[in-house]
């Protein structure tokens, strides 16, 4: 049975039912515009087709006559009604539009209670008939909740005729196909029909009508040979019933039980859209796999590797260190020394050398953006490892759609990083005080030695301000080698600290024009394959 056995009778559990075809909607959501659209239709059709038929009435059984010209399909539907609602006779075709025709439903509602169900089957108003007459109460009761429909026939030369069978098939809850003993082997029905309805043979019945002109071996005989070609068109197991519909309900009545169980069951409706579910989900079971990966670090890694290279952040890098020893050099000199002619801050020198956006389609640059490119797509295709297409192509698409937005992104997330300490390091503002204070003393110690001399001659007295004044000068020339370990230690640390805040910046440059579409594109295919599991139930 298909859908989920709600017990040992193997019937179709309803909610569960919604629950498939809502999961079909959302696996269209989640796979349009990557599946091709050829193959997504039917499921996108289904889908909608499903939910609207669970949302009408599911207190009647929508069952169809289907058949070839001459067949007597009309007849069979007049025989089983017990009325004359459809025009039969020697010319054909005589059925150009569908009938229907209406048995009241179990809580008392008629063909007007049906009138939702009717307008979306497409079934003028003109051509809707009921059995709800007191007269029928008891003889009727077993077909309370059938809406039988006469299509017209699927052979005719009109080709309105065959779109209108065509559009009906696929949305009546069960099908009774029509044969006589001319037909029954016509290669039309079988290849065209019969054999697309592999899937559905729950909800699918075969009659051979006239079997009066037939002796009872011939009957058997053409019953049998017609159980074979159903074998092999996949139906194994449908029941083939010989009808004579020319004598009315008793030549119908082995057909007319198999209407009242389908009827009584109320489960024909959810297994035609059950089986049309599983149809649909056997026509995608390629498009979906194993679950997606995420990227791993080491392609993320490796593709922040490849465009720091194209950007040139280590020379970036260099020269944030090279800077922080120049500036750090100039904190600790002493300041008389610093006034002599100096070369520019390094990083300066270089943010003025490098150019804030790619330039020319010079070597250098194709051969970076080259590198760029084929980054981008090695991290698409290890994200695409695995899945099925066309879900592979379009991740390794998704990896490389930003790719001409990407260099000029780079060079603005460079350009606009701050490589220099956010403050000016404590221990500089300590030595350039030293260095104020012993410049101050030694100032003072010259002073204090020249007004000695002016005061009184030269003599021991003086040499104290003299010995001041020099410890001061040789201390103050020794600071900057006392200082150089510092240096060291915070060149080290402004390179990491650079390092960090670059390769933050090609990280998020990294995940909005390469890794944000291809995980976007991953959760799609997540999305997709979840509710697929849910459609195959």
């Amino acid at each position: 049975m298909t859908g989920r056995p709600d017990g040992s009778d193997g019937r179709v559990d309803a909610d569960h039912l919604a629950r498939r075809a809502a999961a079909l909607n959302d696996f269209v959501r989640a796979a349009d515009g990557v599946v091709d659209a050829e193959r997504l239709d039917p499921a996108r059709e289904l889908g909608e087709r499903a939910g609207q038929r669970l949302a009408l009435s599911r207190d009647y059984t929508v069952v169809a006559l289907a058949g070839p010209t001459g067949s007597g399909k009309s007849s069979l539907f007049n025989a089983l009604s017990g009325l004359v609602l459809s025009d039969t006779g020697p010319l054909r075709p005589t059925t150009a539009q569908a009938h229907a025709c209406v048995w009241v439903s179990r809580d008392g509602s008629g063909a007007g209670a049906a009138g939702p169900l009717l307008d979306w089957l497409g079934v003028p108003p003109s051509l809707r008939f009921s059995r709800e007459s007191a007269l029928d109460a008891e003889d009727e009761a077993a077909l309370r909740g059938l809406v039988l429909l006469d299509l017209p026939d699927f052979d005719s030369l009109a080709a309105a005729h065959r779109l209108e069978v065509d559009r009906l098939l696929e949305l009546v809850d069960l099908v009774v196909w029509v044969v006589d003993p001319q037909k029954y082997a016509d290669q039309v029905i079988h290849e065209r029909y019969l054999r697309t309805f592999h899937r559905r043979r729950e909800v699918t019945l075969v009659v051979l009508n006239q079997a009066d002109r037939l002796s009872t071996v011939d009957t058997e005989r053409c019953v049998k040979d017609l159980r074979r070609l159903l074998d092999a068109d996949g139906l194994p197991g449908v029941p083939v019933l010989p009808t004579v519909a020319v004598n009315g309900p008793p030549g119908v009545v082995e057909l007319r039980g198999e209407l009242e169980k389908a009827v009584a069951g109320r489960q024909a409706a959810l297994r035609r859209v059950g089986t049309d579910l599983d149809e649909v989900a056997e026509g995608l079971s390629t498009v979906v796999g194993p679950p997606a990966r995420e990227p791993g670090l080491d392609v993320v890694s490796a593709m922040i590797g490849t465009l720091a290279g194209a950007v040139a952040v280590p020379a970036l890098i260099r020269a944030a260190g090279a800077s922080y020893r120049y500036r750090a050099g100039r904190a600790v000199t002493w300041p008389p020394l610093r006034a002599r002619a100096r070369r520019p801050d390094p990083l300066a020198r270089l943010r003025v050398e490098r150019p804030d956006a790619p330039t020319g389609p010079t070597e250098q640059a194709q051969a970076q953006r080259s590198a760029v490119r084929l980054a981008a797509r090695t991290l698409g295709d290890r994200s695409a490892e695995g899945l099925p297409e066309p879900w592979a192509s379009s991740v390794t698409a998704a990896a490389r759609s930003r790719l001409n937005e990407l260099p000029y992104a780079l060079d603005e997330a460079v350009g606009r990083t701050d490589l220099q300490p956010r403050r000016t390091p404590v221990w500089w503002r300590l030595f350039g005080g030293l260095h104020w204070l012993l410049l101050a003393v030694a100032v003072g110690g010259v002073g204090w030695l020249l007004t000695g001399f002016l005061i009184a001659r030269l003599g021991t007295d003086h040499v104290r301000p003299a010995v001041v004044a020099g410890a001061a000068l040789v201390a103050g020339l020794l600071l900057p080698v006392l200082a150089k370990p510092f240096v060291a230690l915070g060149t080290r640390r402004a390179t990491r600290r650079a390092t960090a805040r670059l390769h933050t910046a090609l990280a998020e440059v990294t995940g909005e024009y390469v890794l944000n579409p291809v995980r976007d594109r991953l959760g799609r295919y997540s999305a997709a394959r979840d509710a697929f599991d849910t459609v195959r139930g």
